[in-house]
């Protein structure tokens, strides 16, 4: 099946159980059988991602010891999908847009969820006192705008196709990102991230800070975009003393190649969302995790052993 809308690129995607091709393994106590390792693409240091995928990572080595279960640190979405698409990792972490506008497919290279994990926020970060009220206050201005390959960094591509702003890029990973805006190097930082954020929480522990409120963007962006994005608010409560900041959320999918084996894509929803408290224990937007709203991957389409899991374990 192929997927696409206006303005982005067309993605393809594996759509139903007939189409898995390939031997049925099994799995046991000891590994996966005919699975020998199983590689992780998690995100950079102070990501939601990297917290949770190393987490699911750790989790998955516990249950299948015989497996060579690896975590492997990213730039995020865009690098996790080239790295699916390239048959180097198993599994992966990705925003909504972002896969929406990849390329991938092939014989078997076509990606596939797990599921729904949690949706992401984007943060436009800056210093109290910061001149900065608004984005469109950000003209001329030194902005990151994310890790190379990252999904803020494509969301904020997609923030400038559509509303115009003009100014100067500079890519870092969120912790760089926080260090470069306390040390004065840049003047605003994006970050598409779950809530809280590792790297903005510290900042706000040690600076004042502010969110810029970007409720027009978002609108902006759903108008543009349905499929990927919709209106949100990070709470109060998220960091502190940062007020509720309207903004645009998008869904975060945990992704598989079509050809991982059925029974290997089991394992690792159950594993997942068996786990959803030990999860939140390591990162709270970990706690979204849940079977209601794991099924809720919206054109991307669940991997056959994942909809086995799911059928089993419907909600009472």
């Amino acid at each position: 099946m192929r997927v696409s809308g206006p303005g982005r690129r067309a993605v393809l995607l594996g759509a139903a159980a007939a189409a898995l091709g390939g031997p049925v393994v099994g799995c046991d106590r000891g590994g996966i059988r005919g699975l020998p390792e199983l590689v992780v693409a998690t995100g950079p240091p102070g990501a939601v991602y990297r917290q949770i995928g190393g987490k699911i990572a750790e989790i998955l080595d516990e249950r299948f010891p015989d497996t060579d279960v690896r975590a492997v640190e990213t730039g995020a979405s865009h690098a996790n999908l080239a790295l699916l698409a390239s048959g180097e990792a198993h599994l992966g972490l990705a925003a909504l847009d972002s896969i929406l506008a990849s390329d991938t497919g092939g014989d078997g290279d076509a990606l596939v969820a797990i599921g729904r994990l949690y949706d992401a926020f984007v943060h436009l970060v800056v210093l109290v006192g910061s001149p900065v009220w608004r984005a469109s206050d950000l003209e001329g201005l030194r902005v990151s705008v994310g890790a190379a390959d990252s999904g803020t960094e494509f969301t904020v591509a997609q923030i400038v196709a559509e509303t115009g702003l003009d100014f100067e890029a500079v890519r870092l990973n969120q912790s760089e990102s926080a260090t470069a805006l306390a040390d004065g190097e840049i003047d605003a930082m994006f970050s598409l991230t779950g809530l809280p954020t590792p790297a903005i929480a510290d900042l706000a522990e040690e600076r004042s800070v502010r969110l810029i409120d970007l409720s027009d963007t978002a609108d902006a962006l759903a108008d543009a975009h349905p499929d990927s994005y919709l209106p949100a608010n990070i709470p109060a409560t998220t960091y502190e003393d940062v007020p509720s900041t309207p903004t645009a959320a998008i869904p975060n999918l945990l992704l598989c190649r079509e050809d991982l084996p059925r029974d290997a894509a089991y394992a690792v929803t159950d594993s997942v969302f068996t786990s959803a408290a030990r999860l939140a224990a390591g990162s709270p937007v970990a706690a979204q995790i849940n079977v209601r709203t794991g099924i809720s991957t919206g054109v991307v389409p669940l991997h056959p052993g994942a909809t086995a899991w799911y059928r089993e374990n419907k909600p009472t």
